[in-house]
């Protein structure tokens, strides 16, 4: 079968699927659960690629709910990543309800073809996007090995087809001081909440020395729990951006030297850990990229725009690894930006569906050009 026919064959089987996979986003939608607590989305989503010819492996490289589902065996493989975590409080504001359901349907869209095509269609369920760097866990467990090319769409309140995102760290702070009554002993004692106000106070001075696309924002967890009690313990939690990993580490460094000033400047003990892995800046493969805005302008989405690095995702790391391509879709129309209760409701409208659609198929027709290509050039060199 010519390659265009393929195309317009996978294009009719995703919209055959069209109910199961709108019923998935739904559902997804209306059971939110967050990072590492995907039990029931990640089962779902292994039974809909089980009862169309996909092996499954849930739980799957030592993350209870990942999963991992395979086809075909062609000498091309493109992974279609999944996410399906949900906000606290805000349940699917950053829409991740269509990002599983967009996965699901490029494969069950390219599983009949997928040996025609040349291809070997990996789907990865990832968790833990929104906090825990899910990606990167199963990258450095082996879960890309092997892999020529990785996909994902995200909704959006504007279309980017050359996604970009800010490196992102964390970073726990705990200090150690020592108790003592503020006005019988108050010279024994060693002021945690105080090493923390010389650290916040540092960090505002360092703000203004910073490149403009470095961030340092966080939050105070714990600073004493009664005004007559020199507090021996004080903790916070801060995350910092910059536009490149590279960038990052520079970044880490000089905000790490101010909580230490705080503990030399009031004799306590600070314990800097981090939580989770980075999150790597997006950087999306030309050729991939070139392959997506042709689909997506073939069916008929809006003309992209270009767009600095915005948000932060572990797709990021996979995109050191391999050729990756990480597309927004507009679902608003800048109604309402990602985070935003409002883009929760969003994620259930009838835009969200046909991104939802139109998602599947740009990815499903991008990886069968892919191996097309792949296939061609094959037969050039010999």
């Amino acid at each position: 079968m010519p390659l265009t026919a393929t195309k317009q064959a996978v294009h009719e089987r995703v919209h055959a699927h069209r109910a199961e996979l709108l019923a998935l986003s739904h559902r997804i939608h209306a059971h939110p659960e967050t990072a590492f607590e995907e039990h029931r989305a990640a089962a779902w989503c292994a039974e809909l690629l089980r009862a169309h010819g996909y092996i499954v492996t849930v739980p799957a490289h030592g993350l209870d709910t990942a999963f991992t589902a395979s086809l075909g065996s062609g000498p091309v493989t493109v992974a279609l990543v999944c996410e399906y975590d949900a906000l606290p409080e805000l349940g699917h504001a950053c829409g991740h309800n269509l990002i599983a359901a967009a996965g699901l349907g490029a494969a069950l869209g390219l599983a009949p073809y997928a040996d025609q095509l040349g291809l070997t269609v990996r789907v990865i369920g990832a968790p833990a996007e929104e906090r825990g760097a899910g990606k990167a866990l199963l990258l450095e467990a082996g879960a890309f090995d092997g892999v020529d090319a990785a996909m994902m769409v995200h909704p959006c309140p504007v279309e980017v087809a050359d996604f970009r995102s800010f490196a992102l760290g964390t970073l726990s702070v705990r200090y150690t001081g020592r108790a003592a009554h503020p006005s019988l002993n108050p010279h024994e004692g060693r002021n945690a909440a105080d090493a923390l106000t010389v650290a916040q106070v540092a960090l505002g001075l360092l703000r203004q020395h910073l490149p403009p696309q470095w961030r340092v924002h966080g939050i105070t967890t714990a600073a004493g729990t009664a005004p007559n009690l020199i507090p021996d313990s004080a903790s916070a939690e801060y995350e910092i951006r910059a536009s490149a990993a590279e960038d990052l580490a520079q970044l880490r460094a000089r905000v790490e030297d101010c909580f230490r000033a705080g503990a030399l400047a009031t004799g306590c003990e600070v314990t800097l850990d981090r939580p989770e892995p980075d999150y790597l800046d997006m950087r999306s493969d030309p050729a991939l990229l070139a392959l997506w805005r042709a689909n997506a302008a073939a069916l008929g989405r809006p003309e992209p725009v270009e767009s600095g690095p915005f948000a932060c995702t572990d797709m990021g790391n996979v995109s050191h690894a391999v050729p990756a391509i990480h597309p927004v879709l507009d679902i608003t129309g800048g109604a309402c930006a990602p985070h935003e209760a409002a883009f929760a409701e969003a994620a259930v409208g009838a835009e969200a569906d046909q991104a939802v659609l139109d998602g599947a198929v740009a990815m499903a027709w991008t990886a069968a050009d892919l191996a097309a290509g792949r296939a061609r050039g094959r037969a050039t060199n010999t």
